[in-house]
């Protein structure tokens, strides 16, 4: 199925978001704006881990391409990078349906995530804000994989530059921005643990 509206293929972007926490941005254009979800984890490419993803407002087309500094105080307020961008299709006929349902099944064309994906809608979350939430998870095909792209692949699609890069340029919270950047260091496990943690991460 082509997605295409009349300026040409749908946008499809993760921004990397450390305002007073860390998340990802993650935005699908639909119908003139871009419908928005914050995933505080980031994506994972392994289908057996879901990412809750909380719905946001929409934001409008052209905040795609922002890659800067928000200046504390005002909503949003820190570092964001455009850690990843492309354009993306659904694989339903009917987006409004699917978004309504719940279960909005699609595949991205990204410099980073690529291939078959899908946002279920869960139960019982997000009443007292109004948000819905929602977990991000990808389908098995040949893009699934074990590695960790929030942590191999840190650095903008754009400029290549890390949190702390964009805010010592663009005057922001150096330090703040740079624990955004900071690699996990697990200390070595049994294999025997290791097996029961991943049993453990199932929604996380």
């Amino acid at each position: 199925m082509s997605a295409k509206n009349e300026s040409g293929p749908l946008v499809y972007v993760i921004q990397k978001h450390r305002a007073s926490q860390l998340h990802y941005d993650f935005r699908l254009e639909w119908n003139g704006v871009l419908l928005s979800w914050a995933v505080p984890k980031g994506p994972s490419l392994d289908p057996q881990i879901k990412r809750l993803a909380m719905a946001t407002e929409d934001h409008p087309i052209e905040y795609a391409k922002f890659e800067g500094v928000i200046p504390e105080g005002e909503y949003g307020g820190g570092t964001v990078m455009l850690w990843d961008e492309g354009t993306w299709e659904p694989q339903q006929e009917d987006v409004a349906a699917a978004l309504r349902k719940g279960d909005l099944k699609f595949t991205l064309h990204g410099e980073k995530l690529k291939g078959s994906w899908v946002l279920v809608r869960t139960r019982g979350f997000g009443g007292k804000t109004g948000r819905s939430t929602w977990l991000l998870i990808k389908h098995r095909d040949q893009f699934a994989s074990a590695e960790d792209l929030t942590q191999t692949r840190p650095r903008s699609v754009i400029t290549n530059r890390l949190l702390a890069d964009i805010a010592r340029e663009g005057g922001g919270d150096v330090s703040k921005a740079a624990t955004g950047d900071a690699r996990s260091k697990s200390k070595a496990l049994p294999s025997g643990a290791k097996r029961q943690i991943r049993r453990r991460r199932a929604i996380d």
